[in-house]
């Protein structure tokens, strides 16, 4: 088991999911474990992997973000959930957050500040804040 943070990122953009890959891969102390793009395919890979936070879109090729968010919500390993939406809507993000999001993000206004995110989760220091 590594030392980083062991993140899951749930997108069914292909183009994106490469974009964030390649974004998450420079954040210190962060290990992406994979990428899925259906509701189904995060449950299995948050059932199988000890994930510590989900990238997740709300919009899937199967399924929603919701859909993994009520999944998870009575876990006790339940991982920290980063929603990064198209949709970003007042009521898209009092649900995600009353689902127990952490984090709401709006795909073309806060793409960049997603390393920054996972780098204060991951206890990081010397954010720009």
């Amino acid at each position: 088991m590594g030392d980083g943070l062991r993140v899951l990122l749930v997108e069914d953009s292909k183009m994106l999911t490469e974009r964030l890959t390649e974004a998450i891969r420079q954040v210190p102390h962060v290990d992406l474990v994979g990428t899925v793009d259906t509701e189904a395919g995060a449950l299995a890979a948050v059932t199988r992997d000890a994930i510590d936070v989900i990238i997740l879109d709300l919009h899937l090729r199967q399924g929603t973000g919701f859909g993994v968010m009520r999944a998870l919500a009575g876990s006790p390993t339940r991982p920290r959930i980063i929603v990064l939406t198209n949709y970003d809507l007042p009521e898209y993000k009092n649900a995600a957050i009353a689902l127990g999001a952490s984090h709401f993000l709006d795909k073309a206004r806060d793409y960049g500040r997603l390393p920054e995110v996972l780098h204060e989760i991951s206890g990081g220091h010397g954010s720009p804040h």
